[in-house]
């Protein structure tokens, strides 16, 4: 039987493999749009971090603390969002 270790460690090798491509897009970006989507793309696998380490810890906080982290992400990509767009 496979045990809880074992798949958060090939989770976790996966989700930060992910972050570095995601941090390689936010730093080459060609424009301020591309950037904005990596950096969102970033913050939800941070969730995805959050979330399995929760699953590999048995534990509810951090859950609780990518919940709270997701609603940041969220508003910050929308601030940034309308930044960029520019006010009416």
């Amino acid at each position: 039987m496979i045990d809880s270790t074992s798949i958060f460690s090939v989770t976790a090798t996966i989700l930060v493999a992910l972050i570095v491509l995601t941090l390689i897009r936010l730093l080459r970006g060609p424009g301020a749009p591309n950037r904005v989507v990596a950096l969102d793309t970033m913050n939800t696998i941070i969730v995805g971090v959050l979330i399995s380490l929760s699953a590999a810890f048995k534990t509810v906080l951090y859950v609780d603390i990518a919940i709270v982290y997701a609603l940041l992400s969220f508003i910050s990509t929308l601030y940034i969002a309308d930044y960029i767009g520019g006010k009416r």
